[in-house]
């Protein structure tokens, strides 16, 4: 059989299978489409504000949930602990994140009520606008953000903004007061992680001039001072207690 012969029956194949394929009853495949009209009324406009609005603010959902409550704190602290121990890989990132994510809805539960009390749940039954809604739920929010603020922050951010001193704290801004926690937040997360450091060099030290004075210079002495160090966080319970310090911290 040469080439032509094959070449024949591959045609002759595909018209046969193309005329079956014709006869047999065909799939309806499903037709999706966005329509995109033009605005008949200033309604019509403001509807598509808000949800222009609303997707906005669901992709900066992340960004507000870290610099607006006090994960920011517990997360550097989680990490601070991790890098103190001198564990690499235990306990992983995701589930420090998650542990910390829960702790912060339990400390921001009270301050989410008020939030959906005076301004999701009156908005939903169409009582107040959006504009209401905001001002009555962002003031629980920045009460929060109020008891864990320095002044000094403060100031450095009302200097930066080149505006006058607010004779109260309701006249300051919010993109001040934001930036201002979220620097108060390092700030404390940073001296707790210092003072978490402490115990644990001292065990590193201890167990350094001990492998010096023995002559064993080989021997790395984290390799040595880790079970020592995982040890002593046991004994005296740390999880319990850097959590309880830290969320009885916020809640003062």
């Amino acid at each position: 059989m040469n080439k032509k012969s094959l070449i024949i029956i591959l045609i002759l194949f595909v018209i046969s299978f193309s005329e079956i394929s014709a006869q047999s009853t065909t799939i309806p495949f499903p037709k999706i489409g966005i329509d995109v009209g033009q605005a008949q009324s200033g309604e019509d406009i403001s509807v598509t504000l808000q949800i222009l609005l609303l997707l906005t603010v669901l992709s900066l959902a992340p960004s507000i949930m870290i610099m607006t409550t006090s994960y920011l704190r517990i997360i550097v602290v989680f990490h601070f602990l991790k890098n103190a121990l001198g564990t690499q890989q235990m306990p992983p990132g995701q589930l420090l994140a998650g542990i910390a994510l829960f702790i912060t809805f339990f400390i921001m539960a009270p301050t989410w009520s008020k939030v959906n009390e005076a301004a999701l749940t009156p908005l939903m039954d169409g009582e107040i606008t959006v504009e209401e809604a905001y001002d009555k739920g962002i003031e629980p929010i920045r009460e929060f953000m109020f008891t864990q603020v320095r002044n000094e922050d403060l100031e450095l951010f009302v200097s930066m903004a080149n505006i006058e001193r607010p004779e109260e704290r309701n006249d300051l801004p919010t993109y001040i007061l934001v930036p201002a926690y979220a620097l108060s937040e390092l700030r404390a997360g940073f001296i707790i992680g210092f003072f978490l450091f402490i115990p644990f060099i001292m065990i590193d030290l201890i167990i350094g001039s001990i492998l010096l004075s023995m002559g064993m210079m080989m021997i790395p002495p984290m390799m040595i001072s880790l079970p020592f160090k995982i040890l002593l966080f046991i004994l005296v319970d740390g999880w319990n207690l850097i959590v309880s310090s830290v969320v009885q911290g916020i809640l003062r």
